[in-house]
């Protein structure tokens, strides 16, 4: 009889994908009921881990209005071309 010992391991998960931004990037910022497109300008660690990115400088393409965000509010990286 075999027995499935892998069944309570749960399947890793994908990173975020604030985790993958950097300065310079184009970014979709999701602020829940309206999106925007932004560049990136500077990416803030947090307090425990400051490798870790909790928030972004970035500069709506639209607008040009600089102002700073939640990193789990970046919803997609736009690539390059």
């Amino acid at each position: 009889m075999s027995v499935d010992h892998a069944s309570g391991v749960a399947a890793p998960k994908a990173d975020p994908v604030f985790l993958h931004v950097r300065a310079g990037m184009t970014v979709i910022v999701d602020d829940g009921s309206d999106w925007r497109m932004a560049d990136v300008i500077w990416v803030d660690g947090g307090a425990r881990n400051p490798k870790v990115p909790t928030l972004f400088q970035v500069a709506d393409v639209d607008t040009g209005i600089i102002n700073w965000i939640n990193a789990d509010s970046v919803s997609n990286i736009i690539p390059r071309v």
